[in-house]
């Protein structure tokens, strides 16, 4: 079978971007050839900053013939109807049947649609693959209309090895690709996907991510044994690294070591964040003044490129250097004053008045959870001291690193010196929550606070935009709690913070708020509808929910639990109506199924009981599931819905009784039960 070659060679590409458009490409490339009805063996994308490329192994030559059923108008519709069903479709008369269908007796016909070739169809499949493939910041230049990530120079779309007849932005596709910039930068033409792979292989540019990755990797390697340290594990900037090169080549260089005075976070933040060079240690794992930088191009003279790459960097930390020197010569309680100029959001306030709240709020939340008060009072008072500070204005992906590290200096308990970088943890969805208890409980008191102030504001998130990270700040809230396993109150906490803001209001959109992002967490792990279960019954304990949804989970699939379940399900629906209108009455129970419903839950709640209290929630779904009998006796010999008012509504009262007790775990009626 034929195969696809796309490429889209522009000038370089943001390797944050390239990284995400890579997939991306793929998977809108793999949907539009399913959707064409296209079978393919393999869809791959492959790139470097000067190009897109798009390769399809085994892309079928033509549709597959399809035989289509047509379902036209009612028999009894008339015969002008019938004339414009075939006319339609262009249809003989004699092909039209009369034949019954969901729809009642109808006019049918069956006809074969032939398949198109692909050839036909690669050309609006592909320029719509290029126009519609999504940045985050798109651009026109000239005066074409077309947007793209940046200005495109050259197209290869080639089908079997013929050139497919697509143009964009004034480009036209072609065979003619291009080899590295300034290493072989003449044209030369395409015939396969194996063979352009090749040739520009032979002109310096590795166009695999994955190879390109593995060679660094290589160069890293050689350069830890020619130096004999080791190079500090980067895995995010390994990643950036391979999408801003096309042609790897490691170098190592060196810096002055009177700068290893200054905060080891500083000068690996100087050394990734501002250059993309690799830190290297020493065999005992303390920072050496060695790094590695990738160059994208042969290197003829290693040491004239290490020399360029270490001046550089010598400005960089001479700058910090001297920012850690001004620093210093204040104490963190002092920088925290400086807090005061600083505007968290605008209709809250300073960030002098964010701490404040804070400090009041953490400590209570620390005597809550058992966690030393003073500590984490302290940790409050300092935890966003570093904001004013020269380093975190010249390095800012540092706060609360800096501050750390300074808390350290200066002697601080360690405890409280962790909490101050830790409280910022989870950053994102790949990082781990704050490990230190301390830490943990000034995470959670920082981001509560600033999720009731963003809903205060009225600036909760709409629609994609979230420009004050309420989602992280959840996200984060019920990551700590759950990696710490602390019971809490999501609305008793909710409304303490509520209180400091002086107005408890926006409450229920919070934890509604918090609810969903709840949902998405546990809805990676666990089926979606015991998910839905547990949290419509309660989800203000979030510890105490997963608890929940573990132990259902782990029920649901038994085949005794569906007949349970429908029962269950069955007794919800019949109180959905609303709450009886009167409270049980063992005295109104006048039939024997009845009588022994009542004496059944009597038993079954004196045994449940203490296993809900200590969150002991498989043996109280084992529990639970004993009332399978009493309850589907019940409903065969009892009439629920009585003509007499106090018979009914007593009967519904000592279903309501059974049913509030299943809700203390989840609400069966979410279930997707049979």
């Amino acid at each position: 079978m034929p195969d696809l070659l796309l490429e889209i060679g522009c000038e370089e590409i943001p390797a944050r971007f390239l990284a995400d458009a890579l997939p991306e490409l793929e998977r809108r490339a793999s949907a539009l050839f399913a959707q064409a009805q296209l079978a393919a063996a393999r869809v791959q994308t492959l790139g470097t900053p000067r190009r897109l490329a798009l390769c399809v192994h085994g892309l079928a030559a033509r549709q597959p013939d399809v035989d289509e059923t047509l379902v036209g108008p009612p028999v009894n519709a008339g015969a002008k109807a019938a004339e414009a069903f075939a006319k339609k479709y262009r249809l003989d008369r004699s092909a039209i049947q009369e034949q019954d269908t969901d729809k009642g007796r109808r006019l049918v016909a069956r006809r074969q649609v032939r398949g198109q070739e692909t050839a036909k169809l690669l050309p609006e499949l592909v320029a719509g693959l290029i126009r519609d493939l999504p940045w985050p910041k798109s651009m026109r230049w000239g005066d074409h209309p077309e947007t793209f990530v940046r200005p495109v120079h050259w197209l290869v779309a080639l089908f079997d090895g013929e050139v497919v007849p697509i143009e964009f932005a004034g480009v036209r596709a072609g065979r003619a690709s291009r080899g590295h910039r300034f290493l072989a930068g003449q044209p030369f033409d395409a015939s396969s996907i194996e063979g352009w792979r090749s040739e520009l292989r032979k002109r310096h540019v590795i166009v695999d991510p994955v190879e390109r990755r593995q060679l660094i990797e290589a160069e890293l390697l050689r350069i830890e044994r020619e130096t004999r340290l080791k190079v500090r594990p980067d895995p995010a900037l390994l990643e950036e690294v391979t999408n801003l090169v096309e042609y790897p080549v490691g170098v190592s260089g060196s810096f002055d070591e009177r700068f290893l005075e200054v905060p080891e976070p500083v000068i690996v933040s100087a050394l990734r964040s501002h250059q993309r060079y690799f830190a290297m240690t020493t065999p005992a794992g303390k920072l050496a003044h060695q790094f590695v930088t990738i160059a994208g191009t042969v290197v003829k003279d290693p040491a004239v490129v290490a020399h360029g790459n270490e001046r550089v960097l010598r400005a960089r930390l001479s700058d910090a250097r001297f920012f850690f020197d001004e620093d210093r010569k204040l104490r963190l309680s002092e920088w925290a004053q400086k807090l005061e100029g600083i505007v968290w959001i605008k209709q809250l306030g300073t960030m002098r008045q964010k701490v404040e709240r804070v400090f009041d709020y953490a400590r209570v939340l620390a005597t809550m959870l058992g966690v030393e008060s003073a500590k984490v009072g302290l940790a409050a008072q300092l935890a966003k001291a570093d904001l004013p500070t020269h380093m975190v204005g010249e390095f800012p992906e540092l706060q609360g690193t800096i501050g750390s590290a300074y808390a350290r200096l200066e002697g601080i308990d360690p405890e409280v010196a962790d909490a101050i970088a830790e409280h910022y943890r989870p950053r994102g969805a790949d990082d781990r929550p704050a490990e230190g208890p301390v830490g943990a409980v000034l995470a959670i008191a920082d981001r509560l606070d600033s999720l009731v102030g963003i809903f205060k504001a009225g600036l909760a998130p709409t629609g994609s935009a979230d420009p004050y990270g309420a989602r992280r700040a959840a996200l984060g809230i019920l990551a700590t709690l759950l990696a710490h396993n602390w019971h809490v109150s999501l609305g008793n906490q909710c409304e303490r913070v509520a209180v400091l803001f002086g107005a408890p209001d926006g409450v229920p959109a919070v934890l509604e708020f918090l609810r969903g992002r709840l949902r998405g967490l546990f809805a990676d792990e666990f089926p979606a509808d015991v998910v839905d279960a547990v949290l419509a019954a309660d989800s203000d304990d979030p510890v105490d929910a997963r608890a929940r949804v573990r132990a259902l989970s782990v029920l649901r699939p038994r085949a005794d639990f569906e007949p349970l379940g429908v029962a269950i399900k069955r007794v919800g629906n019949i109180l959905k109506g609303g709450a009886p209108g009167a409270a049980l009455d063992p005295a109104l129970l006048r039939e024997p199924a009845e009588k022994a419903l009542f004496e059944a839950a009597g038993a079954i709640r004196r045994r449940v009981e203490p296993h809900l209290a200590a969150h002991q929630y498989d043996d109280a779904l084992r529990e639970l599931a004993t009332f399978k009998a009493p309850v589907d006796t019940f409903f065969d010999q009892v009439f629920v819905m009585d003509k007499d008012a106090q018979i009914r509504d007593n009967r519904l009262a000592l279903l309501a009784s059974i049913n509030q007790l299943f809700l203390r775990v989840a609400d069966f009626r979410q279930l997707n039960l049979g």
